[in-house]
């Protein structure tokens, strides 16, 4: 396993992590969610990914069980978590970034995950409503409260970030540090345009999520939705209709062919196509069997099998924009 600098913190992430979002709860428990992450830190990922609407914060309740079964060395790993949607209905309970939630937030997911803190917490997307103001001093009395080491955001746009970045400056606080973007090869915004100086002149690392696209990438779903895949999950139907797009499917079947030529599973392709993106820090991977952790483990190897060539060749058939240099 290779590991990357979070951007410019000093902290550093295995180029492949694991993560708990539809998993966790919903397909499995803490036994198979102990074997899961034993088998990712065996094969060195120090970073697991959660959020505390996942499963209505249960998914935090699964991995802390497993942590405590686990007894890694906290030294040894980080863990991160989400806050912004809640998990009850008040006015000032959900879909806010105020300093209320952050807090009241950040001290249920502790409780849930059993650690004294997190590594990384996200203000999992922008609060249109709260002043960015409030919800930096919020999550940098986090920090100063040994809550948590670092912040960052998730989906939020670049002037969003560079509002906080600059908020933070003026004021001395800590700011943040890394985005949780969608990154796949259906899905580049928020890697390309702006965000490519953002993370140049920022530093800012990334987390990526979805890098299979919910499991497209894999090929799983060329003949339809497998009854036991997160496209057949209650509360997921949303999915489906990108899970069934033939357009989509075609360029899967035409990625399979390359992954064919290389030897290697496509999902493995699709995973290491991201890591060739130096702007990322580390791919989140997920998985509801152990078998599918160790399969994704081998992305790495994959990486030096993208050659230019190659690479022109999988851009082709996503549409993906070609980089431009700076002047």
């Amino acid at each position: 396993m290779k590991y990357r600098h979070l951007g410019r913190t000093g902290i550093q992430v295995s180029e492949l992590s694991f993560g708990s979002w539809v998993t966790f709860h919903n397909q499995v428990g803490a036994k198979s969610a102990v074997e899961m992450m034993s088998a990712a830190y065996d094969a060195g990922v120090n970073f697991f990914d959660n959020a505390e609407v996942y499963a209505s914060g249960k998914s935090e309740t699964v991995m802390g069980e497993a942590l405590k079964e686990l007894k890694w060395r906290r030294g040894s790993y980080l863990v991160s978590t989400k806050i912004y949607w809640g998990l009850h209905e008040g006015v000032n309970e959900k879909n806010t970034l105020n300093r209320k939630r952050l807090i009241e937030g950040i001290n249920g997911s502790l409780e849930r995950l059993q650690l004294d803190y997190v590594d990384l917490i996200y203000c999992h997307r922008s609060d249109k409503t709260t002043p960015i103001e409030e919800t930096v001093w919020a999550m940098h009395n986090i920090i100063e409260w040994g809550k948590a080491m670092y912040w960052g955001t998730s989906e939020w746009s670049a002037s969003e970030i560079i509002e906080a970045i600059q908020i933070a400056e003026r004021h001395h606080l800590h700011k943040p540090v890394v985005e949780q973007p969608q990154y796949n090869l259906f899905e580049q915004g928020r890697m390309q345009g702006d965000y490519v100086r953002f993370y140049k002149e920022y530093g800012y690392g990334s987390t990526i999520w979805s890098p299979l696209a919910s499991g497209l990438l894999t090929g799983k779903y060329n003949n339809g939705i497998p009854a036991d895949s997160r496209g057949a999950l209650k509360g997921y139907e949303w999915l489906k209709n990108n899970l069934t797009n033939e357009q989509k499917l075609a360029k899967v079947a035409e990625l399979d062919l390359i992954a064919k030529e290389l030897d290697c599973k496509l999902s493995q392709l699709a995973l290491a196509w991201c890591l060739k993106n130096p702007f990322v820090s580390t791919v989140i991977t997920g998985a509801s069997r152990v078998e599918q952790v160790h399969e994704n483990m081998k992305a790495a190897d994959v990486v030096d099998k993208i050659t230019p060539e190659i690479k022109e060749r999988i851009d082709a058939i996503f549409g993906v924009a070609k980089e431009e240099d700076d002047d």
